[in-house]
């Protein structure tokens, strides 16, 4: 079976660690024998590759000095800085709309596979309409919310994509919610972005001398960090905590302002963005994970939360707030504890009931470890998605 996955972005090479998911989605997808070639876009004038064992197709839509809209920004937020950025996004979309039209009238695809839908289902159209085949999309979050705020006038065609699409796949419970406020119609949750492999770590049930903190994730707005340094400043006069926050983002200054205003500067290590060798290091030694997510001034917030899933693959004890698709994973008590968003004394109160007791910190990992084994480990997920290929296959077939 040959699947084309069009995609906003894919890595540049072996060392670029965008869309890992994706990456590794699609290489498991190929050692199942599902043919996949990747269409996405150029940047800088780089142009078709084989990264990781996978052809990449990629489409030139500007002078290559200029081809920045994708990969290292998301292109909706790219788009609204300046006038070349929308410039350059009818550029992508006129020659993104050729060059796949071209590449189906060269090769017959049995299915295509749109992430991202806004704006690449005009692609899947052209490349379903040529090839013939069924076409599945999926939504990863980010692009209901943007026409949720931003760009309401491109509801209309995301209604369309929704509604001609042959199958919809969705991240979390809430994103399907996000779907059917627009189009109501079935559609398969299929946590893309969750699925991660199965490393087992232990959960340390000892009162140490020190307890570990950690928050791992884009420093914008929605995660809600600052609730977890306020928070960091009622326990530390208590007890004996460290907070290491990792990853970089524009609240990043804002956020380290706080740190010190708080006196906080010997107690909150900020580690910037770290390496993908480097970062199972700060699962494996943290105490408790937190991810204080909020829905934030634009009115996103978190699709589903990948970073829990992998601290609980590392039998970590998980505190986030019960917002968007975080509530698909920490289920209240059971897989770890769930505390209302923006709320900054119910999370105090949760990270020092996990200090004082770390027989339900042991528990709570426990049952969070199997959860994830359950319903996001890999084999569950690309059993799923060969199933809904196959279906998809036989229905458009007959």
């Amino acid at each position: 079976m040959k699947v084309l996955y069009i995609t906003t972005a894919y890595p540049r090479s072996e060392k670029d660690i965008i869309t890992p998911w994706l990456v590794e989605t699609v290489q498991l997808l190929q050692g199942k024998a599902i043919d996949i070639t990747v269409f996405t876009s150029a940047y800088q004038g780089l142009g078709d590759q084989t990264v990781m064992g996978t052809r990449v197709k990629r489409f030139r839509y500007f002078f290559a000095r200029w081809e920045k809209l994708t990969h290292d920004e998301t292109a909706i937020d790219r788009v609204q800085k300046g006038f070349l950025n929308k410039i350059l996004a009818f550029c992508y979309l006129l020659l993104g709309t050729m060059a796949v039209w071209r590449l189906c009238r060269k090769e017959h695809f049995d299915i295509i596979h749109v992430h991202w839908p806004l704006p690449h289902f005009l692609f899947g159209y052209v490349a379903g309409r040529v090839c013939a085949a069924p076409i599945v999309i999926s939504f990863h979050g980010a692009e209901l919310m943007a026409v949720r705020k931003k760009f309401r006038l491109l509801r209309p065609f995301l209604r369309w994509a929704i509604a001609r699409a042959d199958r919809v796949t969705a991240n979390s419970t809430h994103t399907v919610r996000a779907i059917q406020e627009i189009f109501n119609r079935s559609v398969d949750i299929v946590p893309f972005g969750a699925a991660v492999s199965t490393k087992g770590g232990q959960v340390r049930v000892e009162m140490a001398a020190e307890k570990s903190i950690l928050f791992v994730g884009r420093l914008v707005e929605r995660k809600g960090v600052r609730y977890l340094i306020e928070a960091a400043a009622q326990i530390a006069s208590r007890y004996n905590i460290r907070v290491d926050i990792v990853g970089d983002g524009p609240e990043l200054p804002k956020l380290m302002r706080l740190t010190a205003e708080k006196g906080l500067g010997a107690v909150v290590r900020f580690h910037g963005r770290v390496s993908a060798e480097e970062l199972p290091r700060f699962y494996e030694n943290c105490d408790i994970f937190v991810l204080p997510a909020v829905i934030d001034s634009k009115g996103d917030t978190e699709g589903l939360g990948v970073v829990l899933i992998e601290a609980m693959t590392y039998k970590k004890p998980v505190i986030a707030s019960a917002v968007g698709g975080i509530t698909d994973l920490v289920i209240d008590g059971q897989t770890g504890l769930a505390v209302p968003p923006g709320d900054g004394d119910a999370l105090v109160r949760a990270i020092v009931q996990l200090i004082e007791k770390p027989e339900l910190a042991q528990r709570l990992s426990q049952q969070g470890y199997e959860h994830i084994l359950a319903n996001y480990s890999w084999g569950v997920i690309i059993d799923r998605l060969i199933t809904l290929y196959q279906e998809v296959y036989s229905s458009h077939s007959e």
